[in-house]
């Protein structure tokens, strides 16, 4: 174990993630995640709340997975007072009537599709789901989850009468308590990370991420309660209002350790295969279109008569989610397209145009320079129009 954590390369992951957090202005992300975290907190509560309504056998659990859920999420500093404040809300949005539910099954709602939308931008995905798949599998999400993890909570029944405490068992107890609640952190991040973005994820990947953002919350949690009691700043300027700023505080480092879990995740497969080229300047698309094109040409001779993307970023020594990005140009122009080949997890890319009669010009215009009116001499001039694709193979 000791020598697969020195053949890791730290420098290289902890360089991409810089690289991303500033090219996707993911603080900014996170800010805005936190936002919608905070308006949609009460609305996710009252529907499990509601969930567990519907299921009498669940109701006796109902207060402690409440309990014992923002215990594992928030510092202990806080979480007595988050959860009285969480209880007080979900009475009240309890009495609500058709409109208010409405308008609380969308708040809920809204979270899980920025989410959607934030992750499938950090993996490179421009086509998302549809809607209406999205909203059916989320709500499946929303209203399966909270039942699985009460299940798992009555099979462990022989310690719950330790969880509903302050977590100050310690022995036995309170390490099967801290071991349960780190599987589930990491089963979580690891099944969003593995479903929400739509492409091919492998599970083996997702669970690193998960693992790694279960990790980093733990360390967060102790940082931050250190930190609230070495330095009682909020509870000063703040007074009883203190929970507040330290609740937003807390949401936004979260959705930080979150978002860097899914780069970690998104740029796995070009980590593990080691050192790779970087983006070259101007043209750089347009060589890494050529360079692609030329890949696919000699493959399409043997079966499967392609690549998968995998194997093409491997052999051209790129990160995955770049080449993925242009894969998805070229099949705009209808020059590549994905098949399904056996026993295979992802799609094989093929080659769709004869190279021999097709006019670079297109590409040229998508990757290297826009065709305007400002060009066109320069498009007349250089004659692309004649130039093939085989020429410039």
């Amino acid at each position: 174990m000791l020598q697969s954590f020195a053949r890791w390369p730290w420098r290289e992951a902890l360089r991409t993630l810089r690289e991303r957090f500033a090219q996707d202005r993911l603080g900014l992300t996170a800010g805005s995640l936190t936002f919608t975290t905070s308006l949609a907190l009460v609305p996710f509560f009252t529907l499990v709340l509601a969930i567990f309504t519907a299921f009498p056998m669940f109701a006796k659990m109902q207060g402690l997975l409440q309990a014992w859920l923002v215990e594992s999420l928030v510092p202990e500093h806080i979480a007595r007072q988050v959860l009285g404040y969480l209880t007080q809300f979900t009475r009240q949005a309890s009495r609500l009537g058709a409109a208010g539910l409405v308008v609380v099954v969308v708040t809920a709602v809204a979270l899980v599709l920025t989410i959607d939308r934030t992750l499938n931008a950090i993996w490179r995905v421009r086509q998302p789901r549809p809607l209406a798949q999205r909203l059916l599998i989320y709500w499946a999400a929303i209203t399966v989850g909270p039942l699985l993890l009460a299940s798992s909570l009555a099979a462990t029944s022989a310690i719950l009468p330790w969880l509903g405490g302050a977590k100050a068992g310690l022995g036995l107890v309170g390490a099967l308590v801290d071991a349960l609640e780190f599987i589930v952190l990491s089963g979580a991040m690891a099944a969003m990370y593995r479903t929400m973005p739509n492409t091919h994820v492998k599970w083996s990947h997702a669970w690193i991420g998960g693992l790694c953002v279960a990790v980093g919350i733990a360390l967060a949690k102790q940082l931050l309660a250190a930190y609230l009691k070495s330095m009682p700043t909020y509870s000063l300027v703040y007074g009883a209002f203190a929970t507040v700023p330290i609740l937003l505080v807390w949401i936004y480092l979260a959705w930080l350790i979150v978002l860097a879990g899914a780069v970690l995740t998104a740029h796995l497969p070009h980590l593990l295969a080691g050192r790779l080229r970087r983006s070259q300047g101007a043209g750089w698309g347009f060589e890494l279109a050529l360079e692609s094109l030329r890949l696919l040409r000699h493959a399409r001779s043997e079966p499967p008569h392609g690549m998968t993307a995998e194997v093409m970023a491997r052999e051209l020594q790129v990160d995955t989610l770049q080449l993925e990005a242009l894969l998805q140009t070229l099949r705009q122009l209808q020059w590549l397209g994905p098949m399904a080949a056996p026993g295979a997890d992802e799609p094989v890319w093929v080659l769709l145009i004869d190279p021999e009669h097709t006019p670079i010009a297109p590409l040229a215009a998508r990757l290297l320079i826009d065709r305007s009116a400002a060009t066109e001499r320069f498009w007349q001039a250089g004659g692309w129009e004649k130039v093939r694709l085989s020429q410039v193979l």
